[in-house]
């Protein structure tokens, strides 16, 4: 049932055409509220007055990150001024801890890599030695080589099974040109930056997590 009139919307998702109420159901039709199975209202209440928690959710976690960074960043500002350093390590992670050691935030800098064109050439000339090795010989390497050329269901390589590759002290001169051409091939396409919070009870306890991910609480 379409209607071309004026809908008003209510709140609670409902469309009030004059004094009528209405609910589009998911064909963007309007049906007569009394027309709707009370279990498929109560499903649709349901669900609207989740969804509206977690907005609000949504947005308090997004205002926690923003004011996170800023904070961090206010701290470090002030040391940078005072000692001309900042907190830091590699790739920009950080860890900032309480004075009594029982509190601390992490913040860590995830690089994306992705591998350009030099890849295949280097799984050529791997595939060049596996072929005159024995095949006996480095099973443990061609099981390695297998798991890392094969695509995954999204069509993506194995990225820690490439980085597997390099950790292996091969003297062949095609594998050390192989290795070189992966560690060319590796680009970082984005970077994500991630704020763990972590507390303790005392010095001698593990460090728990404060989760704020709605899938690990």
């Amino acid at each position: 049932m379409q209607l071309s009139v004026l809908e008003n919307s209510i709140a609670n998702g409902t469309v009030l055409v004059g004094d009528k109420q209405y609910l589009h159901d998911a064909k963007g039709n309007l049906v007569p509220l009394e027309n709707v199975k009370p279990a498929d209202k109560l499903q649709d209440e349901t669900v609207r007055k989740v969804i509206g928690y977690a907005r609000d959710l949504s947005a308090q976690v997004a205002r926690f990150k923003q004011h996170t960074f800023d904070d961090l960043q206010s701290y470090e500002g002030l040391l940078a001024q005072e000692y001309g350093g900042k907190v830091g390590g590699a790739k920009g992670n950080k860890t900032f801890m309480t004075f009594d050691g029982l509190m601390k935030i992490i913040v860590q800098v995830q690089d994306y890599i992705d591998f350009g064109p030099q890849l295949q050439v280097a799984k050529g000339l791997i595939d060049e030695c596996l072929l005159e090795w024995t095949a006996e010989s480095r099973s443990e390497i061609r099981a390695i080589v297998t798991r890392a050329f094969n695509v995954d269901k999204s069509g993506q390589i194995n990225r820690s099974e490439i980085f597997a590759l390099l950790r292996h002290d091969i003297e062949d001169e095609r594998w050390v040109r192989a290795m070189t051409a992966i560690r060319d091939a590796m680009r970082v396409v984005s970077s994500k930056t991630y704020v763990r919070c972590y507390e303790r009870d005392a010095h001698d306890d593990d460090w728990r997590a404060v989760t704020i991910d709605l899938a690990k609480a």
